[in-house]
């Protein structure tokens, strides 16, 4: 990438690519990243021809975690944007990678290398995560003392199980692409140099399907993760009869025009 911005966004046809671009630090997060994260959410949030993102890393790295140097040296700016100390600060930094979770458009990590504290939590986020195989994924905050306080928490147990959440979390050790396909961390694997083909070759079979369709079903499964089994089939009965009544209507309006 030859742009210095720090987090680039481009757009094919239905097809959005957002990628994290700091390579010389592997994408290690600074406030100015988490700054163009959370413009470049709202973006395709109000982008209506969007219809599916892909999440992934320039250079080497998927991203490396927390610019740890630059934190120390300079602080995590983030622009005009105040806060008091502590809870609130972190609950910001934490909702930017939420914003991706709820884009009302899947999201796919394509993990290349490395995957470390944040970068994993970001991944975490997405709908879907291919990965490189020589793909490197870590949660190591307690290792330095921290708790994962971007969502690692929360979303890992729930994709993975408890029990294994727990042993990656508690121990911060480092896994390959291999294992992280063993445990369900990621849904493929793929040769390095075709990882961001595959992810676009599957971001346009997803965009191929009726939009509402597919937006309504993410929103279904997303209720499903933080609900009651009833509350979710509720949901889900709700979200099918708006979709169907669309559809019917869109059928009345075709016949109508014959």
């Amino acid at each position: 990438m030859t742009d210095n911005k720090p987090v680039i966004l481009s757009v094919k046809d239905t097809i959005a690519t957002v990628t994290l671009n700091r390579p010389e630090k592997a994408n290690a997060f600074d406030g100015e990243m988490w700054i163009a994260l959370e413009e470049t959410a709202n973006m395709i949030k109000l982008d209506p021809k969007i219809k599916v993102v892909i999440l992934t890393g320039s250079g080497k790295s998927f991203c490396g975690g927390l610019d740890i140097n630059k934190a120390l040296t300079e602080g995590i700016f983030l622009g005009d944007r105040t806060f008091r100390p502590g809870f609130e600060s972190l609950q910001y930094v934490s909702r930017v990678f939420t914003m991706f979770e709820q884009l009302p458009v899947p999201v796919i990590a394509a993990v290349n290398g490395g995957c470390i504290g944040l970068g994993f939590e970001l991944a975490l986020a997405c709908d879907i995560r291919l990965a490189s195989d020589d793909a490197i994924f870590s949660i190591p905050e307690v290792t330095f003392g921290l708790v994962p306080d971007c969502g690692g928490t929360q979303r890992l147990p729930r994709l993975i199980g408890p029990a294994m959440a727990k042993e990656l979390i508690f121990t911060g050790r480092r896994i390959d692409a291999a294992e992280a396909l063993r445990i369900k961390l990621v849904n493929h694997l793929y040769p390095a140099g075709e990882l961001l083909d595959e992810a676009e070759n599957l971001a346009a079979e997803i965009a191929a399907n009726p939009v509402e369709a597919v937006q309504a079903s993410k929103r279904c499964l997303n209720v499903s993760m933080n609900s009651t089994l009833e509350t979710g089939l509720q949901f889900e009965t709700a979200s099918a009869e708006t979709v169907l009544g669309e559809k019917v209507k869109e059928l009345i309006h075709s016949e109508s025009a014959k």
